[in-house]
């Protein structure tokens, strides 16, 4: 049980910097060294594509989170 968690800890890990990884920066572009903002809030506005991306960002670290939990008390 303890080395499938392991594992799973492992891809969790991979999945996380990956989905991490494919965030837009915010200081994205020209606009983005002149202070020149988009108007979207961190939780609001921007493309279906970032909303969701963000979502399997934060559930995917959650599980990460909850998994090393589980880890410490084995």
């Amino acid at each position: 049980m303890e080395s499938i968690l392991f594992l799973v800890q492992i891809a969790l890990a991979i999945i996380v910097i990956f989905l991490v990884l494919m965030h837009s920066g915010k200081d994205a572009g020209l606009s983005g060294a002149f202070g020149v903002g988009t108007g979207a809030g961190p939780f609001g506005g921007g493309s279906l594509v970032e909303r969701n991306l963000n979502r399997w960002t934060v559930a995917f670290a959650l599980a990460f989170v909850l998994n090393t939990l589980v880890l410490l008390k084995l």
